[in-house]
């Protein structure tokens, strides 16, 4: 349910967008270019974009650069995410976490199973928190992408949304 507080001025948040995949280039990434679209069309920026194969220390040395980068707020990665031997952007991811956001998978998992029914049961979608960056990895189809991006984190990445938000809590992430 979208609560969104128009009487609050809209804030911009930096997103880099990861493409796990060993065959996917730009010309055929239809999973990154459509997170790319719903998030600029949202008002947010691209603060980067990449492709990187399946292999755990390729996929963390792309989220270690972008988590070192102050203009990088939240990345989003797309792939990786099933059951095969060559899916292991959550271990990549989960290796790097500091905090673990476990209602990112669980509701991804609820919406997608009203869709999909129990193949739902496969995704191993995952957000957690790493140097004051968000991370989520969402599975390698565009229907995932959008349902990731247009049921959840369209609305937690806006300040406007009420009754709260994850950006509200952007300044606080790095307390001690």
């Amino acid at each position: 349910m979208s609560r969104i507080d128009t009487s609050r001025p809209f804030l911009p948040v930096n997103i880099a967008v990861l493409t796990v995949s060993d065959t996917r280039d730009l010309s055929d990434d239809k999973s990154g270019d459509t997170l790319v679209e719903r998030l600029t069309s949202d008002g947010h920026a691209l603060a980067g974009r990449a492709i990187v194969r399946d292999d755990v220390r390729a996929i963390i040395d792309q989220l270690r650069q972008w988590i070192a980068d102050p203009q990088v707020d939240v990345v989003i990665s797309t792939g990786g995410t099933g059951l095969t031997g060559r899916d292991v952007t959550p271990e990549a991811f989960e290796s790097l976490f500091e905090k673990t956001i476990n209602g990112f998978g669980e509701m991804f998992r609820m919406l997608s199973y009203q869709k999909i029914g129990t193949s739902a049961l496969q995704s191993r979608a995952t957000g957690g928190l790493a140097g004051g960056t968000y991370l989520f990895a969402l599975p390698g189809s565009p229907s995932a992408c959008r349902d990731g991006w247009d049921l959840i984190l369209k609305f937690q990445l806006d300040n406007r949304h009420r009754p709260c938000n994850l950006v509200e809590l952007m300044p606080r992430l790095q307390e001690r």
